[in-house]
């Protein structure tokens, strides 16, 4: 019986590979190679017999409609299944993180998102993962919701996590401004995700492996030092809690990549005072 004079149902029985090509299609995605290489055979199937039913001007529009709704979600499964599969690759070429930072307020270690992101960035791309990060209002009162949306090729898996914003510190008074805590959420609700993600351990014993933080990421210039420390000191910011706030031990530890931001949340700090020194 040749293709044109088969059936739907017919077309979705019998279209397929044998077990070996199989095997090949799910080695080669194992493998790291192209995920386009494993075949949609089931979709392919239906999307064939939708084609056909189209040429006839007998077919029942909702049956075709349910075909293509059965397409869709074979589609779907199967991206699922290659995104679960690249996930559990990409996992397992990931090993713990050293701990490159220290919370003197807290005593604790943990691993800045810049030593994260050193470690696993190169490993998630070359599965063919990207992270989008965003963020949107949180049902908790003074809280903002941190947003990441995960994809390998044609699935999207989103992630998210409540942080808060109130500025407060540990022992429940006001530590910073509400502009440096949203920064702080942001800051540290991107830090919690990306292990999330990954399932990331933090080596805190400070393992070298390459993940310490002189090697991290590139830190600020002494000139850029120079402007931070004289707009702490025009806005009468305490270094301590700013430290705490930047997650490094020193100013000349923070990170290149973070200068603009910081600068811009003090000069919005001095602002703030002298308009509010001109209305006392």
């Amino acid at each position: 019986m040749s293709k044109t004079n088969q059936t739907a149902a017919e077309v979705i029985e019998h279209e397929g590979t044998d077990e070996s090509d199989a095997e090949q299609q799910l080695t080669e995605v194992q493998s790291g190679g192209e995920m386009q290489t494993a075949a949609l055979v089931g979709p392919a199937a239906i999307l064939q017999a939708i084609q056909m039913a189209a040429a006839d001007p007998k077919v029942d529009i909702d049956k075709m409609e349910r075909l293509w709704d059965m397409h869709k979600q074979l589609v779907a499964d199967q991206n699922e299944t290659l995104f679960n599969i690249a996930m559990a690759a990409a996992q397992g070429e990931m090993t713990a993180v050293s701990a490159d930072s220290r919370n003197e307020h807290t005593h604790s270690d943990y691993a800045s998102y810049a030593a994260l992101d050193k470690v696993v960035r190169p490993i998630y791309v070359k599965h063919g993962f990207a992270l989008m990060f965003n963020t949107t209002e949180s049902p908790k009162e003074e809280h903002e919701r941190i947003l990441c949306d995960v994809t390998n090729g044609g699935h999207t898996k989103s992630f998210q996590t409540d942080m808060p914003t109130d500025g407060k510190g540990a022992k429940g008074g006001d530590v910073m401004t509400k502009t440096h805590a949203m920064g702080s959420a942001v800051q540290y609700g991107m830090r919690y995700l990306l292990k999330m993600i990954f399932n990331l351990a933090v080596d805190k014993d400070g393992d070298d492996d390459g993940n310490k933080a002189s090697d991290s990421y590139e830190r600020i210039s002494e000139d850029q030092v120079k402007k931070i420390k004289a707009l702490l000191k025009d806005t009468n910011t305490d270094q301590a809690k700013f430290l705490e706030w930047s997650e490094v031990e020193s100013i000349d530890e923070i990170p290149d990549y973070n200068f603009a931001n910081t600068i811009d949340n003090l000069k919005r700090k001095k602002k703030l005072q002298e308009k509010q020194a001109k209305s006392a």
